[in-house]
């Protein structure tokens, strides 16, 4: 079986080394820094996989060599955002943790595929590109996921419809710059702008750019942990079982539309080598104008930390 290792055994981590077991796709160790926490978790996770029927290892540990032999790596150590806290907020302090990361990474799991989930997350992206020197196929990033994910959802609880029947995607940075594009969304293949007036989907597409502080604010205490974990699992999927997914990632950017060197959300196929392709959308002269600056906005916090 391959074997996944999720850096980072707070609550998105352990959701995404559940997810990951509870998909069968892998043996999973869960690495963290606190002496006890992720073993106690990966037991406690590994207790439950005889009720769950499911059939798989899983075991936490403080042991960097651990990493050894990893076909994915997800990373979801750093810190999280607290109520009014931006995403760049977080960027000087995770971006210390994240260099050290993929410095064991690049030396212990030389030929593995690394999903990166901390905050900032494109800038942590690229951040973890340059520090690995891996091929940018095998360096991404999962926000695009998650954003699509919370757009499909409150398009589908506008609707009450089931979530089954939208897809829908989001590019551009992880943030407040990121763009939903409602020209794209549909449900059982009729345009969104067919079923929801225009002053709802715009309220649609702002609670979906402000979806993760929604939360926050909600819990007072802690960010969201259940969906990005499943996003994670949803990548690792779709990379180990060699899917060839259509899926919004945070992907390296060498010319696709008209931006080079940073990593921005945009679609992808997404398959056991990676990135296999970055997918150009038509776009809109707004849609691209936005995209424009999220990526401008991005290269600016990769300035910031000399990348």
């Amino acid at each position: 079986m391959s074997k996944v290792t999720v850096v980072g055994g707070g609550n998105v981590g352990a959701m995404a080394a559940f997810c990951i077991g509870e998909m069968e796709l892998a043996d999973v160790v869960l690495i963290d820094v606190i002496e006890g926490m992720p073993q106690g978790k990966a037991l406690d996770m590994f207790e439950g996989s005889p009720v769950r029927g499911v059939d798989f290892q899983m075991r936490g540990s403080n042991d960097w060599n651990d990493l050894a032999g990893s076909d994915v790596v997800v990373v979801t150590a750093g810190l999280a955002r607290k109520p009014g806290m931006s995403r760049s907020d977080l960027q000087q302090k995770n971006a210390e943790i994240i260099a050290g990361i993929a410095e064991k990474i690049r030396d212990l799991a030389p030929s593995a595929i690394v999903v990166v989930v901390t905050n900032p997350l494109d800038v942590m992206t690229c951040l973890t590109f340059r520090k690995t020197g891996f091929a940018p196929n095998r360096v991404m990033g999962m926000a695009g996921v998650l954003d699509s994910t919370r757009f499909r959802s409150f398009i589908a609880m506008e609707l009450g419809v089931s979530v089954l029947d939208v897809q829908a995607m989001v590019l551009g940075g992880h943030g407040d710059s990121m763009i939903p594009l409602t020209r794209y969304a549909n449900v059982a293949g009729i345009p969104v702008s067919q079923l929801i007036p225009q002053d709802r989907l715009d309220a649609i597409v702002q609670r979906t750019r402000d979806g993760g502080a929604e939360i926050v604010a909600l819990l007072k205490q802690g960010s969201a942990y259940y969906a990005p974990g499943e996003s994670a699992a949803q990548m690792v999927d779709a990379i180990l079982k060699n899917r060839h997914r259509i899926l919004p990632v945070s992907a390296h950017l060498d010319g696709a539309y008209g931006m080079r060197g940073i990593f921005l959300g945009v679609p992808v196929r997404l398959g056991r080598e990676g990135v296999e392709q970055v997918i150009e959308l038509e776009l809109a002269p707004a849609e691209s104008a936005a995209l424009r600056a999220s990526g401008d906005g991005v290269a600016a916090g990769i300035r910031e930390l000399s990348l």
